[in-house]
């Protein structure tokens, strides 16, 4: 039963990250196109707090609760080929999640040199991330 709720509260976490993840780079898109300081600025504040307030605190409670599952049986899971996929793919998450930490400190500091076309094509590399992150976990093809 503890499992169970882990496993939900684990997936909730991730829904959140990847809402935030799925949003931020779309600011980044709009930030890139604005013109007047007012939107300059309001880009800035809501790309900080969406960053800081829902999208990494939502990062760091799915991979602690993630470790926390892999707690409950870890030499099984670790002897399974798809759980090596899953966690490489999240792995590959946090280095989008930084690299949009990144882009939120260069816009805040006016040093953005990405276009909107950039972050149109950047946008949707978490799309891909949950596609498959998902199907291994339903599917377990290994």
């Amino acid at each position: 039963m503890l499992y169970l709720g882990i496993k939900a509260f684990h997936i909730i976490a991730m829904v959140c990250w990847f809402a935030g993840l799925f949003y931020l780079p779309r600011l980044f898109v709009y930030h890139a196109m604005a013109e007047d300081q007012a939107s300059i600025d309001r880009f800035k504040i809501m790309e900080r707090k969406l960053y800081r307030g829902i999208t990494t605190p939502a990062m760091i409670a799915t991979v602690l609760l993630g470790i926390w599952l892999l707690s409950f049986n870890f030499q099984g899971f670790m002897s399974v080929g798809w759980m090596h996929v899953k966690l490489t793919l999240v792995i590959l998450l946090i280095v989008y999640h930084l690299t949009c930490g990144y882009f939120v400190k260069q816009f805040r500091d006016d040093k953005n040199q990405k276009n909107h076309v950039f972050f149109r094509f950047f946008n949707e590399a978490p799309v891909l991330l949950l596609i498959a992150i998902v199907l291994l976990v339903e599917m377990q093809p290994f």
